[in-house]
């Protein structure tokens, strides 16, 4: 479940939805379940997660590869759109409560949403 701290309210959309599902749909079933559980074998245990560091920069042979290949047409910023629109639909559909912001490490802006859990 994701809540946005600053509304005080559950989300239950998808952000730039059209693109989400452009980018979806170009997926057979079996490679969008394979990320899904991917992304939930990753975030189950940790309560901070940062979607940019999630996938490493190289998804050659990766359940990621096909959201580069396929989903975005080989274009790397549209994968790590993608990839962070995939990643919050999992944080959704979760048992846990997810809130997330923009941060930064050192002065830099983290380029992916931080995810931490919460109690509401």
């Amino acid at each position: 479940m994701l809540y946005s701290i600053e509304d005080g309210t559950i989300i239950n959309y998808i952000p730039h939805s059209r693109e989400y599902h452009i980018w979806r749909n170009r997926l057979s079933d079996a490679e969008y379940g394979a990320i899904v559980d991917e992304l939930n074998r990753r975030i189950s245990g940790k309560e901070i997660h940062t979607s940019s560091w999630i996938p490493g920069s190289d998804w050659a042979g990766t359940v990621w590869e096909p959201i580069y290949t396929k989903s975005c047409l080989e274009n790397e910023e549209d994968s790590g759109l993608c990839f962070g629109l995939f990643v919050w639909v999992v944080m959704m559909e979760r048992p846990e409560t997810w809130a997330f912001g923009r941060y930064a490490k050192d002065g830099i802006p983290i380029r992916g949403l931080t995810y931490f859990q919460v109690r509401i």
